[in-house]
């Protein structure tokens, strides 16, 4: 039984490149593919021409404009749930020496906990509507 265990490698040192340029040539056809589009050719890949590098660096050139309209886009959904949040909001006003409770954070408290703790009373208001608390 003369059994004879050989280690190989993947990379074979003395292979002149051919591999690593055949893959290259490989991974640069694949890059304008999706993974989907493979086995299936889509209209992006029957269509697609050597022109596309112009047509990628004119979508690079308006690519910040995309980037400011979706910004704006952002800040009026952003504005309109304030807006929504802010009709339901019940605006309350404590005066120094008042009791008052706070709401425990849901973090905070087991299932059986409740939800205010307190009494605390207000020492002092703040301009942005906050309060300082004090235990009463």
């Amino acid at each position: 039984m003369k059994i004879q265990q050989v280690f190989t490698f993947v990379a074979y040192p003395q292979s002149n490149g051919q591999v690593e340029v055949t893959n290259r040539t490989l991974v640069q056809g694949l890059k304008a593919v999706l993974p989907a589009e493979i086995g299936l050719e889509s209209a992006r890949v029957v269509f697609y021409d050597e022109d596309n590098d112009a047509r990628r660096a004119t979508d690079l050139d308006l690519l910040e404009e995309k980037r400011e309209a979706a910004s704006i886009h952002v800040e009026a959904y952003k504005n309109r749930i304030a807006q929504s949040y802010s009709r339901r909001v019940i605006q309350r006003n404590f005066h120094v020496g008042d009791l008052v409770l706070r709401k425990v954070h849901e973090e905070q408290r087991g299932k059986l906990d409740p939800k205010w703790e307190g009494p605390f009373k207000v020492i002092e208001r703040l301009s942005s509507g906050a309060y300082y608390l004090e235990n009463a």
